[in-house]
């Protein structure tokens, strides 16, 4: 269970793109004819939803595949792995899921590897620390699908107004996010530790305090002495003092915390590149820089980045490998993986669709994300347990900086759960 880096540039030309064309695929009599995915909502609005995707996707899929059809599930990121686990405990799981975890149910062996069900082209494919996260024992399990990396957001105009300097310390923050709210800034500093993404707001403010969910035998050390550090801090000089706007931390979602900054109501949040398309196409002038650094870290300190991938997984179902391998293989094609990732802005997982996309000269602003994820760190997805400590952090990372809580007895409560996860797994 170690904490992962993406360690690689982005473009490696001559990563092993060489290899037969051969589908790892078995037929048996009742071969399925439906194939039946599930998978989270990119979008925040029906303009944006992952809908139209996945029915243009389906259909060509159909098309090129006479006889066979998709059915597409979409739930939102606070639902999805719930549902996915409630599918598979209810032995309905789905043949093919996209989602934040996939480790569990490869410890369960309930998944196909990839070189069951991906041509060994299309498994050589995948950029190498994206793979290696989403390998157990050797043996790919989740397949990578989609990446970014977090920055922090500014609002120019309203740093402007406030008079506000770009933060580089915590203590900077702290004095912009004053000056924001002095102004009358609704969330001078937006700080979403709701149950949709919890676990990443708090990697990143662990993250640049020396901390992390895991040490580096690998092991959860989520109540350790720098996250302990971490909690209080942003309760005592964001919370307490009101500079994180009127919706209780633990019950701020981060695309309600979005949505509040694209209508110009926060001064600051941590984002990923679709947010800053969203911001830029609505004519906002907006920064981003690295997180702020620990006053203890110190301003030239470089603590890594937070990276997230989301995860396609394949379950083991009677009759279902050659048409989960024609799919799989389908979605994994440049052109259909690169729509999806232009769509919301993001990073592809292979070589040739990063290469193929672009994706630093159609955008510049997001050559800082792609540094950012060259050294960021991810959860520690390959930790069977982990798709139920991160489900415990959801939902209670956030009571960690309430008024009245103690940060100290909050994380040890889920560092607890996490030991306990982690034994039972």
């Amino acid at each position: 269970m170690r904490p992962r880096l993406f360690g690689a540039t982005v473009s490696v030309a001559a990563f092993g793109l060489l290899g037969s064309l051969v589908t790892a695929c078995g037929s048996s009599e009742g071969e399925s004819t439906t194939l039946r995915l599930v998978a989270p909502e990119y979008g925040s609005d029906p303009a944006s939803s992952s809908k139209a995707y996945w029915d243009k996707l389906t259909a060509a899929f159909s098309a090129a595949h006479p006889g066979r059809k998709i059915e597409v599930t979409l739930y939102p990121w606070a639902d999805i792995d719930r549902e996915v686990t409630r599918m598979v405990e209810a032995d309905d799981a789905p043949d093919v899921a996209l989602m934040g975890a996939y480790s569990d149910f490869a410890a369960q062996g309930r998944l196909y590897s990839a070189s069951e069900v991906m041509s060994v082209r299309a498994e050589a494919n995948f950029l190498r620390p994206l793979a290696a996260a989403g390998s157990v024992d050797g043996n790919l399990y989740g397949l990578p699908f989609v990446a970014s990396s977090r920055l922090l957001f500014y609002n120019k105009e309203l740093f402007d107004e406030a008079g506000a300097k770009p933060p580089k310390t915590w203590s900077d923050l702290r004095t912009a996010a004053r000056a924001l709210k002095k102004e009358g800034v609704l969330y001078p500093y937006a700080l979403p530790l709701g149950p949709e993404e919890a676990h990443a707001e708090a990697l990143i403010w662990e993250l640049s305090n020396g901390g992390g969910y895991t040490d580096e035998s690998g092991g959860y050390n989520i109540a350790s002495e720098q996250n302990t550090e971490t909690f209080t801090w942003i309760k005592d000089n964001l919370v307490v003092p009101g500079l994180t706007g009127p919706i209780p931390p633990a019950q701020l979602n981060r695309q309600d915390a979005f949505a509040a900054f694209l209508r110009g109501d926060v001064g600051m949040l941590n984002g990923y590149p679709s947010l800053l398309h969203d911001a830029q196409a609505k004519g906002m002038k907006v920064g981003t820089l690295r997180m702020p650094v620990s006053d203890t870290l110190g301003a030239q300190a470089a603590p890594p980045a937070a990276g997230v991938a989301d995860w396609m997984m394949a379950f083991k179902r009677d009759g279902n490998r050659e048409l989960v391998s024609s799919f799989l293989n389908f979605v994994y094609e440049d052109k259909n993986l690169s729509e999806f990732a232009g769509r919301y802005h993001l990073l592809p997982s292979t070589v040739s669709a990063t290469e193929a996309s672009q994706y630093a000269s159609t955008d510049p602003s997001a050559e800082q994300f792609l540094t950012a994820l060259r050294v960021a760190e991810l959860y520690p997805v390959d930790e069977p347990s982990w798709l139920q400590v991160s489900n415990t952090i959801k939902r209670s990372i956030g009571k960690a900086v309430a008024p009245s809580a103690d940060p100290k007895a909050v994380l040890e409560q889920i560092a607890q759960q996490a030991k306990d996860a982690s034994q039972q797994n």
